[in-house]
């Protein structure tokens, strides 16, 4: 299928790259495995994110700093900023296990604990208004998914899709359609949205805008959706967000 002249588009806006301490303030555990976190610090005055697949890095030292060349020099990974004021900033998190930095650490570092902000240093803004959307992927994505699905107007024909390991581990999302959850089980990461996506024959509605982002994996078939909705790639986003075995994998921006 060819593609369609977009009725939107997605524009990029550089951001001024910032550096922030802030310290942990308030834990909620949204499922088993899936926590958030507000932030509180007032460094966090002017913190900006225009895009709802915006990345920033958070920096986690093992004990007090005193500089920003030591806050940088701290193990670091991206997350999308969920939501934020003039002295505090909300971060969800998937966790499993207690393998990696960032999930442990939201998961069970102390009230109080010391982070690092950094960015976002720009933005991905949809101008325009799409005619229909999809919006996929599995609990690393659910932050973006939360402020995609709010630019959403009422009325406009939608799918929300989030895979996740089993029944129990849903979580609860303001959304103006009704989430359709998928359970991979013992199955690898991935495997019940690209299962999913193989077997979406057509696109919920006209001119649509597509997100799409889990384990790597995803991109693969993600990319071949697109090229069969005849949707351009540029007005849509296909990302691995992670990718099994590799704790240090950035999604690309």
């Amino acid at each position: 299928m060819s593609e369609s002249k977009s009725g939107f588009s997605i524009e990029r806006h550089g951001l001024d790259l910032r550096f922030r301490l802030a310290t942990l303030a308030e834990r909620e555990w949204l499922a088993p495995d899936f926590v958030r976190v507000r932030l509180r610090g007032e460094e966090l005055a002017g913190f900006q994110s225009l895009g709802a697949d915006d990345h920033m890095r958070l920096f986690f030292p093992d004990g007090p700093v005193g500089s920003v060349e030591e806050l940088r020099a701290s193990p670091s990974r991206e997350y999308t900023p969920l939501a934020w004021g003039e002295d505090w900033l909300d971060v969800e998190f998937a966790v499993h296990g207690d393998e990696g930095l960032a999930a442990p650490w939201a998961a069970g570092a102390p009230l109080g604990s010391q982070i690092g902000v950094g960015g976002p240093r720009g933005s991905a803004v949809i101008t325009g208004s799409p005619g229909s959307w999809l919006l996929a992927g599995d609990e690393t994505a659910i932050p973006a998914i939360r402020r995609f699905s709010h630019l959403i107007p009422d009325g406009t024909p939608a799918r929300i899709v989030i895979e996740t390991l089993s029944a129990g581990r849903e979580v609860d999302i303001d959304t103006p359609v009704d989430v359709e959850w998928l359970h991979r089980g013992d199955a690898p990461a991935g495997s019940a949205l690209i299962a999913f996506l193989a077997g979406m024959p057509d696109a919920a509605g006209p001119d649509p805008f597509v997100f799409i982002a889990a384990e790597q994996s995803v991109v693969k078939p993600g990319r071949a959706l697109l090229s069969h909705w005849g949707v351009d790639p540029a007005v849509a986003v296909v990302k691995g967000y992670w990718k099994r075995g590799e704790a240090e994998y950035h999604a690309p921006h």
